[in-house]
């Protein structure tokens, strides 16, 4: 053996320990039960609760992040198809609202946790979505579809805010009996604020759970009635809570115009240690642009001794009282928050708003009995069509075909070491690039083998014939995989999805093919026909 074959055999080893070494994860990833893999699935650091805990799931993490990802369709998961309501923006902000949603959608599916999301527009005006191996549907679907608009307005001052009922009583009661005369009883004469359990006391404004619909409904006709002027707002608390023993919601009287907006948040996380009346209830902390904190020093510095709420999608999340200038840019949501809303509330804000609403236009489920069936279905195939070609390929080209099936094995490990490494997904149409990779390898084999029997038949030498056969067909095998390279390279670059898929693996599949079919072939090859000095060949 050559020195040059010595290196090209010691780079071989190296590479089949490096495949199998990448592989090992995705090995231990699959070998688990169903159960134990949806707990690596579900792990999440950030979410520990100890140190201890944080190894371990971070262990999990990076054996979920090392194995091989499967796609929509094999694994299951989630299809959405999103449609962005541009009717209320302009020419110009609807052109470039669909893009940011679609920005702002990743962002969030991103800090989800989700592996291999595709997120793809669709037309003119919506997005698809699609989730694979998503475990928790109904969060995912108000993470994406939360608009996350968040503002800080000031809350109206009592007198203000009992003005501003003052006037929608006597709205009502004019629009509906001409006049609002001291002897109606007064549910009539304040048809508005005697729906309320107490308005406008002491900064409270609350009603029972059981009026806030007719409100809203007061509220709405107010709205389409443009002769009147309502100088503010009205928001609801995002959570009911117990007053005097029954369930009620309060309501907000802010100011139309927000003083800032949640543009300007930087970061934003959830933690326990917020509310000092609720030890370990959750929250969100979040922290201001330098701009930002700028504005909120000089909101805060001018608004001391009133209330600042801080409205997420025109709920009201937070109304604390100013004591004094706030200078360093940062804040906190409190309220009646689950750990996964506080969480969910963070994603959003870290994320940014969406620029319009969008709406679910189809949702799909494919479930993961339907993806283990894909599984199943596709490696049985799979393993038919490798059998036959090894069943062939020994009866054919006997101990020459031997070395065909090792080399057709370096391939496909070849081709899975690569995607692991790559984080690539593999799908249901990725499958179908390995087989036709398998029958690519293959076809390689083919031509230089007749070509090697065709020198024999010439009466040539082994080592001629070996030598003669590569080089005639090294060239017809490059072009064949060149052809059939570059179109794969364009459905990788420029197709989604299913396509991208196929792709991927038909692109990894070929560059290895000419490695592993002519490269490790010719070396086995080289080795043994120059250390045994053959005179025949098992072809």
């Amino acid at each position: 053996m050559t020195t040059g074959d010595k290196w090209k055999l010691f780079l071989t080893i190296l590479a089949v320990g490096a495949c199998l070494f990448t592989l090992w994860p995705t090995f231990q990833f699959y070998s688990l039960t169903p159960a134990e893999r949806q707990k690596v699935l579900q792990a999440r650091p950030a979410a520990a609760t100890s140190e201890a805990e944080r190894e371990r799931l971070q262990e999990m993490e990076d054996l979920r992040e090392k194995a091989i990802k499967l796609g929509l369709d094999l694994q299951g998961g989630m299809y959405l198809l999103l449609e962005v309501d541009t009717s209320k923006l302009g020419r110009a902000e609807a052109r470039n609202a669909v893009d940011q949603a679609i920005q702002i959608i990743g962002n969030r599916v991103d800090q989800f946790g989700v592996a291999e999301p595709s997120i793809a527009r669709q037309g003119e005006n919506r997005i698809m979505v699609q989730l694979p191996g998503l475990l928790d549907q109904d969060r995912a679907k108000s993470l994406i579809g939360a608009t996350a608009l968040l503002e800080f307005k000031l809350v109206k001052t009592d007198e203000q805010a009992r003005a501003l009922y003052d006037r929608i009583d006597s709205y009502f009661a004019r629009k509906r009996f001409g006049s609002a005369d001291t002897t109606m009883p007064d549910t009539l004469r304040h048809a508005f604020t005697s729906r309320f359990l107490v308005a406008a006391q002491g900064g409270e404004t609350i009603a029972l759970s059981s009026e806030v619909a007719a409100i809203d409904s007061m509220i709405a006709e107010l709205a389409r009635d443009s002769s009147f002027v309502m100088e503010a707002t009205l928001a609801w608390d995002s959570h009911e809570d117990e007053f005097q023993g029954r369930t009620g919601r309060r309501l907000y009287p802010l100011d139309k115009e927000p003083l800032m907006r949640g543009s300007e948040v930087a970061t934003a996380q959830m933690r326990l240690d917020l509310d000092q009346d609720r030890p370990g209830a959750p929250g969100v902390s979040f922290t201001l642009t330098t701009r930002g904190g700028s504005m909120f020093a000089d909101i805060t510095g001018r608004n001391v001794n009133r209330s600042l709420a801080i409205v997420l999608d025109n709920r009201v999340q937070s109304a604390p009282n100013i004591l004094e200038r706030i200078p360093r840019g940062q804040g906190s949501i409190t309220g009646n928050f689950t750990e996964e809303e506080a969480q969910n509330l963070a994603i959003v804000l870290r994320s940014g708003a969406l620029p319009a609403p969008v709406r679910i236009v189809e949702e799909r489920t494919v479930g993961p009995s339907l993806g283990q069936d894909s599984i199943e279905k596709g490696f049985t195939a799979g393993a038919a069509a490798a059998i036959g070609i090894v069943v062939f390929m020994l009866i054919y080209y006997r101990l020459s075909g031997a070395v065909a099936v090792f080399a057709l094995v370096l391939n496909i490990m070849g081709l899975l070491a690569a995607m692991a490494a790559f984080k690539a997904t593999l799908t249901l149409p990725g499958l179908a690039g390995i087989v036709l990779t398998i029958g690519m390898a293959v076809d390689a084999n083919v031509l230089i083998f007749e070509r090697i029997r065709e020198e024999l038949r010439n009466k040539r030498t082994v080592l001629n014939a070996i030598e003669t056969g590569y080089s005639r067909a090294y060239r017809t095998i490059i072009d064949a995989n060149v052809t059939t390279l570059l179109p794969a390279i364009a459905l990788m670059w420029l197709g989604s999805g299913p396509i991208r898929g196929f792709a991927v693996t038909l692109t990894i599949g070929l560059i290895i093919n000419v490695i592993t079919a002519v490269g490790v072939s010719k070396m086995i090859f080289d080795a043994w026909s120059l250390r045994r000095k053959v005179s025949s060949i098992s072809i």
